[in-house]
């Protein structure tokens, strides 16, 4: 996508409220959040099989989708949406692996040349057969220059159909991402005759989907809901839950509506709206692997332009210190600026190279200050005026700059902390001229493919997220060969070694990474905890935990209550 994503920040509040039900992790009641061993927070990539299926449920988003067109409006809220109602090429698992969905077969006759057999039996939402003329037409839509997807197919020379039940993808350079990036929104399929049927306003209320997946569209009001229907249909196996219907609400109300049962459950962007929720019965919560991350983004302006600076900052910042004050021990002290949901093949490696890096402590100790102190004398630019850590005021962003700004002292270096409004924050990462001010940002970022190369690309010598200006021609050459390599073993090898790379350099200065947070009635299952949920149809596997529920969650939770 043209952006990367970000993710809101957890919260201290919402990190003391996930602590009282935490799937698989350490909650005795009697804990403090502030004492949760982040080493027995176990990520869970899905929830136990569901038993019995729902006649409806009521989920909640955090905002209402902008559009349903994903080529021309990204973001959470439709993704959670239509993961459900529109299906990809590929699909991403719950561990985070990648398997053909809509592709049948897939063949590389050369390394530059990927051949799609497409599934057979597969229909619209409206009974039409989807053919390979729409996935044609569904893959060139994504490639225009003004759509969100199209970099994704900046690599590719050309896309034909070549069978009834077959399209051919030919590459300017092999690219180990794409099948990846096919398991994102650049592999939705649509059918062609509803979107240019509804022409600009598809997407928009009112307007029928153009996809096949288990659930459809139903109703749109806008300001209010959104409806999914089970489609019958399907090629697949049929949803459990017959209808979902979607809602928005901000914090207090999001809280009230889960704990009185008006709702039953939701991915949350944040965990800050679950901190009343503590010690509310009927409610089970999840954690699960995802690729974000706590980070440091270092500035044009310069301040932290001596890798060696970033070096020592990277020693000395007290990670354990920050999860557990900041985030209440949910989020994990991590070593690299990629979380561990992007490990979706070699996860061994990947995560043997990890435990490998020293340059980023959880605790930093004497040694380390000793380390960095020294780092800091042989730098060759050291600034005479306070570093500046840009940051919003939520509570989480606000511990991590102080923590900043701490190390920074103790190496004794000049530190000051600028704090914008949360409305005008978002604009550090898109705009140049926002970020003039500060020498480092306190980031949340992260990737739409399980691969950790999707995100070392940010530290090429010509990435418009390599904002410190780090230039390597062999750190830009490995990645260009990995992003050519399509054999997985092969190609973690190199991304381990990109990985080393740039955490010598400290391109960006890694501080934790945060899990996918599912909140949920307790007598529902089946779902994903990963992040998958935003490319998968997470509701299909949505049902009872009992095989004797027949109604509603929802309904059967107020009738408790009543």
């Amino acid at each position: 996508m043209k952006i990367t994503a970000r993710l809101a920040p957890l919260g201290i509040a919402g990190a003391l409220a996930l602590t009282a039900a935490c799937s698989g992790a350490d909650t005795g009641s009697s804990r403090r959040a502030g004492d949760i061993d982040v080493s027995k927070l176990k990520l869970t990539p899905t929830t136990a099989a569901a038993k019995g299926a729902v006649a409806s449920v009521d989920w909640l988003l955090e905002d209402e989708p902008e559009s349903l067109d994903l080529d021309t409006q990204g973001g959470s809220a439709g993704r959670t949406v239509l993961s459900n109602v529109c299906e990809r090429l590929y699909q991403l698992q719950p561990d985070m692996s990648v398997q053909p969905s809509l592709v049948a077969k897939e063949t590389r006759p050369d390394p530059k040349t990927l051949v799609l057999t497409l599934r057979d039996g597969v229909t619209f939402h409206d009974g039409s057969a989807m053919t390979a003329d729409d996935v044609l037409y569904s893959l060139k839509r994504h490639a225009r220059p003004e759509m969100e997807q199209s970099d994704e197919f900046t690599n590719v020379s050309g896309m034909t159909k070549t069978g009834d039940r077959e399209i051919t993808i030919a590459f300017k350079q092999p690219d180990a991402l794409f099948t990846k990036a096919l398991a994102g929104d650049a592999g939705l399929v649509y059918d062609r005759e509803q979107v240019e049927k509804a022409g600009k306003d598809f997407g928009t209320p009112g307007q029928a989907d153009a996809c096949s997946g288990p659930h459809r569209l139903t109703g749109w009001k806008s300001g209010d809901s959104i409806t999914l229907t089970r489609y019958d249909g399907y090629w697949g196996q049929k949803a459990l839950t017959k209808k979902v219907t979607f809602r928005w609400a901000e914090d207090s109300a999001m809280v009230n509506a889960l704990s009185t049962g008006a709702a039953d459950g939701a991915y949350l962007d944040t965990v800050t709206s679950a901190a009343a929720l503590k010690g509310s019965s009927g409610l089970t919560q999840y954690y699960g692997p995802s690729t974000a991350t706590l980070a440091l983004i270092p500035t044009e302006r310069g301040g932290l332009a001596d890798p060696d600076l970033r070096r020592a900052l990277s020693l000395v910042l007290d990670r354990a210190g920050i999860a557990r004050s900041g985030y209440g021990g949910l989020v994990e002290p991590w070593a690299t600026p990629v979380g561990s949901g992007a490990w979706g093949y070699e996860k061994s490696v990947f995560e043997a190279a990890q435990k490998k890096l020293t340059g980023a402590p959880a605790s930093p100790d004497a040694a380390d200050l000793t380390a960095a102190r020294k780092l800091v004398k042989q730098a060759e630019s050291v600034p005479d005026t306070p570093i500046v850590i840009g940051t919003d005021s939520t509570q989480g962003r606000l511990v991590i700059a102080n923590a900043v700004r701490a190390a920074l002292t103790q190496l004794g270096l000049k530190a000051q902390i600028k704090t914008v409004p949360s409305a005008t924050y978002g604009e550090f990462y898109g705009d140049k001229e926002a970020r003039a001010d500060i020498d480092v940002l306190v980031a949340d970022w992260y990737i739409s493919k399980s691969d950790p190369l999707g995100f070392y690309d940010n530290g090429m010598s010509d990435n418009s997220n390599n904002w410190v200006g780090f230039s390597s021609t062999a750190y830009d050459q490995e990645v260009e060969e990995a992003l050519r390599t399509i054999d997985d073993t092969k190609r973690a090898r190199l991304v381990v070694d990109v990985q080393r790379r740039f955490s010598e350099a400290a391109v960006w200065i890694p501080v934790a990474q945060m899990p996918t947070v599912l909140v949920m009635n307790d007598e529902l299952t089946g779902p994903p905890a990963s992040m998958a949920y935003l490319y998968s149809p997470w509701a299909a596997k949505l049902g009872a935990k009992s095989t004797t529920s027949t109604t509603g969650a929802t309904n059967a939770t107020n009738a408790k209550k009543g």
